[in-house]
């Protein structure tokens, strides 16, 4: 019975501290939502890699992004689309898993239709359906060109770009360059009404753009940098990168 107790206690003393850090993880997550610094680091996961692209690159990568339509691949054909039609020489490579049998619906098809209907023709598209993840999509499309001195142009997330490019470096490729696809910005002044923008500082939450958006975007700036760390760090022990 006294033994008993005494895991008991050990238990409970491990139950706090984990509650006491995982308390203090958290309120230091609140205070740095209202600084700039989840931002920053997010931009950097973004351009730390990034060069000036200084000529029509040979091959334009297209990360894929879970289901379509859906923000991310949405965001990511845009920009991929733009480059396309910025660098008409290129051919264009979509890396998304794709269903053979029914091609027509799956999400990389419809990606394939958003960059042709975007002015894209169908002719530069190359499909890379096998690989399930950032390591062996590279190392499939390394397969297909069959080209280290190929040059690529990889478009996806700012917080994908960096384990991206040094993936395909890995592989083998010498010439890897990226465009992140970066969110537009949103003027925050259009959701305050001209009598509120006469009544600052603002008296209540629902006017306190910091507290209604910018801070629950910073908070979920750390969370997807934390785990695109992790992502990295798992890379770096498989040896991807």
């Amino acid at each position: 019975m006294q033994r008993l107790k005494q895991v008991s206690r050990i238990i409970l003393q491990i139950i706090k501290t984990i509650v006491f850090i995982n308390g203090l993880i958290f309120s230091l997550m609140i205070v740095l939502s209202f600084t700039d610094l989840p931002y920053l680091w997010y931009h950097r996961l973004g351009t730390a890699l990034q060069q000036p692209q200084l000529k029509s690159p040979d091959y334009i990568v297209l990360m894929g992004a879970g289901g379509m339509p859906g923000p991310q691949s949405l965001l990511r054909c845009s920009y991929a689309a733009l480059v396309a039609n910025k660098y008409p020489e290129s051919q264009i490579i979509i890396a998304l898993p794709a269903d053979t049998n029914d091609f027509l619906q799956t999400d990389h098809q419809k990606m394939i239709d958003e960059l042709v209907m975007r002015g894209t023709e169908p002719n530069r598209i190359i499909s890379e359906t096998a690989g399930t993840n950032t390591f062996l999509q590279a190392t499939h499309i390394m397969q297909l060109i069959s080209d280290k001195q190929a040059e690529l142009l990889i478009i996806t997330s700012p917080e994908h770009m960096y384990r991206s490019i040094l993936t395909f470096r890995k592989i083998g490729f010498q010439q890897v360059n990226g465009i992140p696809a970066f969110e537009g910005t949103f003027d925050d002044q259009l959701l305050i009404s001209e009598d509120q923008k006469d009544n600052r500082p603002y008296l209540n939450a629902e006017n306190y753009l910091d507290l209604r958006y910018n801070m629950w975007n910073y908070l979920q700036y750390q969370i997807i940098v934390m785990r695109e760390l992790t992502a990295i760090s798992y890379y770096k022990l498989r040896g991807y990168i």
